[in-house]
């Protein structure tokens, strides 16, 4: 896998580049408090990965980047050129339940998404075109007919990158997109990742459980527990006493 590593990316400043920036971010329900004092970059061309165990907030710090829930503390998006507005987000959920016996395809399924077109109505030619090039962006373009009942686990996770890559997004959000995905279906996954953030220069943002994995591809990692425990390379936070308090395993290369 072909990894184009950020190193001039620090977090102690994004002059002249673009970036997504979260500084003291909280957010509470009732008296429950979901996440507190979460601050860090995400760079354009980045892939960070969020780490943490279950209930640690990650869905919950994702909505909320998303605009879905109210927040104390700033969440700001700059750009190269000096733009400030609201960046483009897509977003793909986590493990998204279709029934194997649906008989809606990828064609009517994605036409519905992006162009309110009724499912199962014949579509027409130029929006079967260009559902077909924005299926090309994931090299899905051959499912284009396929029942997506019937989708493997890495087929259903990169026809919903497709959708969420229309139109391309600044920022774009995978939650838990390695859950039930076989080996190879996971490596053509990470391959893809790393194309898509080259060739449109996405931030990419994903939570993830696997581990073993991160060095391959994660330009930084973030570790939350409600709160950002600790920040940095793959191999940094692996390592850190951090880490290993928080999910009992001893990784990295200092572990090694």
């Amino acid at each position: 896998m072909s990894i184009h590593m950020h190193k001039n990316h620090a977090d102690h400043g994004c002059e002249g580049l673009c970036c997504l920036e979260l500084k003291d971010v909280g957010v509470s329900v009732g008296t429950d408090e979901l996440l507190h004092g979460v601050s860090f970059h995400l760079h354009c061309g980045e892939i960070v990965a969020l780490i943490g165990p279950n209930g640690a907030g990650k869905s919950t710090l994702f909505k909320t980047i998303l605009g879905q829930l109210p927040h104390t503390g700033s969440i700001g998006f700059h750009r190269s050129d000096g733009e400030t507005r609201r960046p483009i987000i897509g977003y793909v959920p986590q493990s998204p339940a279709f029934d194997r016996g649906d008989p809606v395809s990828v064609l009517d399924f994605f036409s519905a998404a992006i162009a309110d077109w009724p499912v199962f109505l014949p579509v027409p030619q130029k929006l079967r075109d260009r559902v077909t090039a924005c299926l090309a962006r994931t090299h899905t373009e051959a499912l284009l007919d396929k029942r997506i009942g019937a989708l493997s686990g890495g087929e259903l996770q990169r026809v919903l990158m497709a959708l969420a890559l229309e139109p391309i997004p600044h920022i774009l959000i995978l939650d838990e997109p390695l859950s039930g995905v076989d080996v190879e279906g996971e490596k053509q996954l990470l391959d893809m990742l790393d194309e898509l953030r080259r060739t449109y220069d996405l931030s990419i943002l994903l939570s993830t459980h696997d581990f073993a994995t991160l060095e391959q591809y994660a330009d930084k990692v973030v570790l939350l527990q409600n709160t950002i425990l600790k920040t940095g390379s793959p191999d940094q936070v692996l390592s850190s006493s951090e880490f290993q308090d928080v999910f009992h395993l001893r990784m990295g290369r200092r572990a090694e």
